[in-house]
């Protein structure tokens, strides 16, 4: 069988890409033997394959064996065991009717804890089909984290019990940004969109539909964290509920923010009922799902409210800080240790961590340069990971999916017909060379938890929109995130991933085209 060569790291990685079997992401170490085991079944499952269990294999890791005379899988645990289903389920190819699978040796690992995929149902709603397709996919390149952004300024996607307003106002918008619209900022300083005069909702899920996605991750090995925003991006939440806004009269309208971007009126810290309001929200979240994790928010949150606000001067005052931006790391220390009590960490986004923040917050860090829209310091990975937090890398600009891919046929355009993105330009190569250790100490490193990509929904209008922005580039990031320093490299992954196109095509998946090929030097 003809075979190219993976260049080694530190000798470790064998032969394994060749151009008539196709592994994405590339196994850690593999190698190819003559001849091929027949099945006369033609899927790949559990029965076909003699499972032993080995405590020397890593975490998550597998050996896989084909030979002529069977399939041979050694795990440590069932997360090894599923991914080598996984692998095995690439290897093999139809014949007659049952399937024809190579003899390999397989050595497997991944290189990160955390290989993450953010999805964001606020600004566009997708449903449990669209998010179980996801999930599927997600399982199928050794993805492990669901992070499921459900709270936002422009709408809020969970039923909250004791809280029926939630859905009937912060579920649902009386119009939303024309496809296509452009950001516009007016004279007063204040930006606008053209909007669709459509209604959009209600949309959310209930208690039965997040257990149903919960149980669907976890029979995948997919870990699902929510996401609920706090102090800032909560204007949908305030629309339900004004009274705990700084300013209620803002909220008369009841809905949530219309067009995208940053909201001045937040959550008013100085006042008892909107924190038991927020308490009462994470308490059923802690119900509602396993993960050890619950990620804030904490991003883009402006301060100029609170300044103004006597009940939240008054909260100042009691806890003796001096300024309006002190509030946000009181507010992060207090969610810290109330989820702590429930046995739940706290993550939030990067600029959550500025001030006295507990060593037990995790961060993920988005932000590479420059500002936020809200004024808050930049604290990127390698300043968290300095400082003692676990860190979990998403920067923007090798992350985000909803940015501009830079195909020849699908121009990058912000607004405009066709496809519109939000944002810069996420090439596949770009994605590809993301490297979450990049600009950190070797003694920091420890506290790099992994990555992700981030599906923002802004310019993400259904399902075949999002599956666009989202593939080839999610093999990218499945890849990196899976070997680490030791992915083999743009060119060849470029090579298996054309042909593993085709496969995505085959099997349903809205892809975007490949990119022009890169140039040999």
């Amino acid at each position: 069988m003809k075979r190219l060569m993976i260049a080694a790291t530190a000798g470790w990685m064998a032969a394994c890409a060749f151009a008539e079997m196709t592994l994405v992401p590339a196994p850690q170490a593999c190698s190819v033997q003559a001849g091929s085991f027949e099945l006369a079944t033609n899927e790949i499952s559990a029965a076909v394959v003699a499972f032993t269990r080995d405590a020397a294999v890593p975490k998550e890791g597998y050996r896989l064996t084909v030979a002529a005379d069977g399939i041979r899988v050694a795990h440590s645990d069932e997360a090894g065991a599923f991914y080598a289903l996984k692998t095995l389920e690439q290897l093999a190819e139809p014949k007659g009717k049952g399937l024809v699978v190579p003899c390999v040796s397989i050595s497997d690992a991944p290189a990160f804890a955390w290989r993450g995929v953010h999805f964001d149902d606020c600004r566009h709603f997708f449903g449990k089909q669209t998010l179980k397709r996801v999930l599927d996919l997600m399982a199928a390149h050794k993805m492990n984290v669901l992070h499921w952004h459900l709270t936002e300024d422009q709408g809020w996607r969970l039923d909250v019990p004791g809280y029926p307003d939630l859905v009937k106002y912060g579920a649902v918008r009386p119009a939303s940004p024309a496809h296509g619209a452009m950001m516009r900022r007016l004279p007063n300083g204040e930006r606008d969109m053209a909007l669709d005069g459509l209604q959009y909702g209600p949309f959310y899920y209930t208690e039965a539909d997040v257990k149903e996605i919960v149980a669907y991750a976890a029979a995948r090995h997919i870990m699902v964290v929510p996401e609920i925003e706090l102090p800032g991006h909560v204007y949908a939440a305030l629309a339900a509920y004004p009274q705990f806004a700084c300013r209620p009269e803002n909220l008369a309208h009841r809905h949530p923010r219309l067009i995208w971007g940053i909201e001045k009126d937040v959550l008013c810290l100085g006042n008892d009922a909107a924190l038991k309001f927020m308490d009462d929200v994470l308490d059923y979240v802690c119900r509602l799902f396993p993960a050890p994790y619950v990620h804030i928010g904490g991003d883009e949150c402006p301060s100029e409210r609170w300044k103004d606000c006597p009940k939240c001067r008054a909260r100042m005052a009691a806890e003796g800080l001096t300024s309006e931006k002190d509030l946000q790391p009181w507010v992060t220390r207090r969610y810290v240790k109330y989820l702590e009590a429930r046995g739940k960490r706290v993550i939030g986004w990067d600029e959550y961590l500025n001030g006295d923040v507990p060593k037990s917050a995790v961060g993920m860090s988005w932000r590479t340069a420059g500002g936020n829209g809200a004024g808050h310091k930049l604290v990127s990975g390698a300043e968290g990971a300095m400082k003692g937090h676990d860190m979990i890398m998403t920067p923007h600009d090798q992350t985000y999916f909803y940015y501009g891919q830079g195909l020849p046929d699908d121009p990058f355009q912000y607004g405009g017909s066709g496809r519109p993105y939000g944002g810069g330009k996420l090439t596949l190569e770009k994605t590809y060379a993301f490297d979450p250790l990049k600009g950190v100490p070797s003694e920091a490193q420890a506290h790099i938890l992994g990555g992700q990509c981030c599906n923002w929904s802004e310019y993400t209008w259904n399902e075949y929109d999002l599956a666009w922005k989202m593939w080839p580039r999610g093999c990218a990031m499945a890849e990196t995130l899976w070997l680490g320093a030791k992915k083999p490299g743009y060119a060849d992954f470029y090579a298996r991933m054309t042909r593993y196109r085709q496969r995505l095509l085959a099997a349903g998946v809205t892809c975007a085209p490949m990119p022009p090929a890169p140039q040999t030097p």
